[in-house]
C-alpha cells in the first residue's frame, strides 16, 4: 500500500520547502506541492509538522555480550523503541572476542539482527591482529558491505587495541577503502587509575569518572589522530564526551586531516553529578564510558555541533537492567558500562538544540541522519528527503510535548537517563519501507521486517587522502658521491 504524507513542511539538510511525498514499494515515488493519492494510499496529515529523513544512530550495541552478561536491549525491541523516537536505522558493532575470527562474530551478528524490525548494518571490531584478521576485513569489504571498522583503545586484558593493532589495522582499512573508527581512552592509564581507587577504598559508582579523567580520552583521541595522519586513512571517534578530545577534533580538521567526531545526546544533557546520587542504583545505571562530564563540557560539545567540528549525534545504546548492574555494587569497575537512548536522541537534540536555538532545523537533520549516511556512504539512499531515496521518514510536531520516562518508554531497560525531562518536538509519525510504524503514539513494528544495509568503500576519496599524505611526506635527500 502506497502512503501519502500530505500537508507538512519537507526540511533537509540543505533546504526547506511546502511538499507533499508519495511513498510505495519502499521507496519515495514523488515530491511535489500536490500530489493526488492513489486509491490505495495510506493518507498522513503533516499539517503544521514537519517532514525530514527517518534518524540514522551510528552507534549502538543491541544483545551484546559485554562484562560477564548480555545487553538487555535485542534487535528487535531497539529497533521498535527507535520507532517511536523517529529513528529508522541503527548502525550496530560487530565485536570479536580475542582470537575470535571477524568472520565467524560477523556472522554471529547477522543471525541475532534478523529479527530486527528497522534497517540496520555494521561497524566491525578488529581486536586482535595476525594475517587471518587481514583477510578477513578484505572478505568484509568486499563481499559483506562492511566499510569501517572500530578499535577499543580502552578495556585492558579484554577488547582493547595495542598501538601495534592499531598500526596494522589502519594499514589494511586504507588499502581497502574503509574508515577507522575508534573508542578512545588510554586503557593503560584507565587501569592504573582504576587500581589506585579501589586500593584507597572507593568502591561505588563515584569511582568510575574518577578513573576515566578527560585527559584521559584527549590523550587517546590525539594518538588514534595521529597515527591516522601518519598512515593517510580517515578517521571517525565515537562518543566525544569532553572538550579535550573536541580540541584534538577541531587541531586536525583546521590542518586539513579528515576526522570525524560524534556526540551522544546523553552526553549534551547529563552531567557527573549523576555519579554521587544516593541511591546506588541510580548512580549505577549512569556507567558508562566515557562517563558524564562536569557541566562544561556539555556547551563545548554543542559549540563542536554548531561548529562543524563533530558530524553526528548517536546513542551508544547499550542497556543493562538494575540486576546485571549489581555485579559491581562491592567493585565499580565491575558494573556492566551502558546506558540507553535510542527512543530518546532525536527529541533530546530538537528540545536542547533547536529550541534553544544552538541548532537550526536543517542542523538539526545534519546531526541526527544526514552526516551520518554520507560518512558512511549509504547517502542519498539514506538520510535524505529525495526520490529514489529509501522511505524511511518521520513527521515530527515541533510543538507537542513528551515527559520521558522509564515507565512509558519503548525500550527494554528499566532505568532511562532523561528520566523526568519534558521535551517540546516529538515525532506523531515514523515511516519505515514507506510503512507507518508509529502513529500518535502506537508502535506497529513488525519482527524481522528490517535489513541489512551495506556500504560500499570509499576508494576515490582513500586516493587524495593518499595523495595528500604523499605531498606532506619528506622526500629523501639525495647523497653526494664521495670524490
Amino acid at each position: 500500500m502506497a502512503t501519502l504524507i500530505r500537508g507538512g513542511t519537507v526540511v533537509t539538510a540543505e533546504t526547506s520547502y511546502r511538499a507533499d511525498v508519495l511513498c510505495d514499494q519502499g521507496v519515495i515515488k514523488e515530491i511535489a506541492p500536490r500530489i493526488e493519492a492513489p486509491a490505495d494510499a495510506r493518507i498522513v496529515d503533516a499539517g503544521g509538522q514537519l517532514v525530514m529523513p527517518g534518524g540514522i544512530d551510528p552507534h549502538t550495541h543491541m544483545e551484546l555480550p559485554f562484562m560477564g552478561t548480555t545487553a538487555s536491549e535485542d534487535f528487535y525491541s531497539g529497533t521498535a523503541a527507535g520507532f517511536a523516537g523517529g529513528t529508522t536505522m541503527i548502525i550496530d558493532f560487530v565485536i570479536p572476542d580475542p582470537k575470535e575470527p571477524l568472520l565467524e562474530a560477523y556472522r554471529k551478528w547477522r543471525g541475532w539482527a534478523e529479527k530486527a524490525a528497522g534497517d540496520y548494518s555494521f561497524h566491525v571490531a578488529v581486536t586482535w591482529w595476525d594475517e587471518s584478521v587481514h583477510r578477513d576485513m578484505g572478505v568484509l569489504t568486499k563481499e559483506h558491505g562492511v566499510n569501517s571498522f572500530k578499535h577499543f583503545m580502552a578495556y585492558k586484558g579484554a577488547i582493547m587495541a595495542e598501538d601495534e593493532v592499531l598500526v596494522n589495522s589502519f594499514t589494511r582499512a586504507r588499502e581497502l577503502g574503509a574508515i577507522c573508527t575508534v573508542h578512545a581512552e588510554n586503557g593503560e592509564l584507565v587501569f592504573h587509575l582504576q587500581q589506585q581507587l579501589l586500593k584507597a577504598g572507593i568502591t561505588g559508582p563515584e569511582g568510575h569518572p574518577l578513573s576515566r579523567p578527560p585527559e584521559v580520552e584527549g590523550e587517546a583521541a590525539n594518538r588514534a589522530i595521529r597515527i591516522a595522519q601518519v598512515l593517510g586513512v580517515p578517521l571517525y571517534i565515537v562518543h566525544n564526551s569532553c572538550r579535550e578530545s573536541l580540541e584534538a577534533i577541531t587541531r586536525a580538521r583546521n590542518e586539513g586531516q579528515r576526522v570525524f567526531g560524534e556526540v551522544l545526546a546523553g552526553h549534551l544533557v547529563v552531567d557527573d553529578s549523576v555519579y554521587r546520587h544516593p541511591d546506588w542504583n541510580v548512580a549505577a545505571a549512569h556507567v558508562m564510558s566515557p562517563p558524564f562530564r562536569p557541566k562544561e563540557h556539555q556547551e563545548a560539545l554543542w559549540r563542536g555541533l554548531q561548529s562543524g567540528n563533530l558530524q553526528t549525534t548517536a546513542t551508544d545504546h547499550c542497556c543493562f537492567c538494575a540486576p546485571q548492574k549489581a555485579m559491581g555494587r562491592t567493585d565499580f569497575t565491575k558494573i556492566p558500562n551502558g546506558t540507553g537512548g535510542v527512543e530518546d536522541r532525536m527529541a533530546i537534540l530538537w528540545h536542547y538544540g533547536v529550541g534553544t536555538g544552538r541548532l537550526t532545523p536543517n542542523e538539526f537533520v545534519r546531526v541526527t541522519s544526514t552526516n551520518a549516511a554520507q560518512i558512511f556512504n549509504i547517502y542519498p539512499r539514506k538520510g535524505s528527503v529525495s526520490v529514489g531515496a529509501d522511505a524511511d521518514l518521520v513527521v515530527w510536531d515541533p510543538k507537542a510535548t513528551r515527559t520521558i520516562s522509564a515507565k512509558t518508554h519503548h525500550q527494554k531497560v528499566d532505568y532511562n537517563i532523561f528520566e523526568g525531562l519534558t521535551v517540546q518536538g516529538v515525532p506523531t509519525h515514523t515511516i519505515s519501507q514507506g510503512n507507518v510504524v508509529w502513529a500518535d503514539g502506537k508502535l506497529d513494528a513488525k519482527r524481522g521486517a528490517g535489513r541489512y544495509i551495506p556500504r560500499p568503500t570509499f576508494a576515490p576519496v582513500f586516493e587524495a587522502v593518499r595523495r595528500q599524505t604523499e605531498l606532506k611526506a619528506p622526500r629523501p635527500v639525495p647523497r653526494v658521491a664521495a670524490e
